[in-house]
C-alpha cells in the first residue's frame, strides 16, 4: 500500500466495503483484465468501473497499464503485512462464494469474446 494518508487501514476497509469494488478485487485475482473486459463481465458501465478503479488505485490495490487505447489492471504487489493479510483473508473468501465464482467463471466467456474484438480491430464502445 502506498505511503500516504491512504496507507491508513481505514481507508483500506472503506474501500474494499464497497460491493462493486469488491467485485472488481474478485476479478482480478484471477489476473490482469482491461476495463472492457471488466464492465462486461460485471455487467456495469465503463465510467463506473473506471471510477471505481481508480479509488482502488489509490488505495494501492491495482496497478494499471496503457496498451494503445487499453487500459489493464492488476493486483499490486504488497509490501504492507496489513494488505497482504486482508486480500489473503478476501482469496480465501472469495474462492468459496458462489456469486464470486459465477463471475469469475463469466470472466471466462467475456475474456475470449473481448479478444476475438481486439484481435479483428471492432470495439464494443
Amino acid at each position: 500500500m502506498k505511503k500516504t494518508g491512504n496507507a491508513e487501514p481505514a481507508f483500506l476497509f472503506k474501500t474494499l466495503s464497497d460491493p462493486t469494488r469488491l467485485r472488481l478485487v474478485n476479478l482480478l485475482a484471477c489476473g490482469e483484465m482491461c476495463v472492457c473486459e471488466l464492465a462486461d463481465t460485471l455487467r456495469v458501465m465503463q465510467p463506473k468501473v473506471s471510477r471505481h478503479l481508480a479509488h482502488l488505485k489509490r488505495a494501492g490495490l491495482v496497478e494499471a497499464r496503457r496498451d494503445g487505447k487499453w487500459m489493464h489492471y492488476q493486483w499490486a504487489k504488497h509490501g504492507d503485512p496489513l494488505v497482504r493479510h486482508v486480500l489473503a483473508g478476501f482469496r480465501e473468501w472469495m474462492e468459496k462464494d458462489d456469486r464470486m465464482n459465477g463471475e469469475r467463471q463469466r470472466r471466462q466467456r467475456i475474456c475470449c469474446r473481448i479478444n476475438r474484438r481486439k484481435t479483428t480491430g471492432t470495439t464494443n464502445e
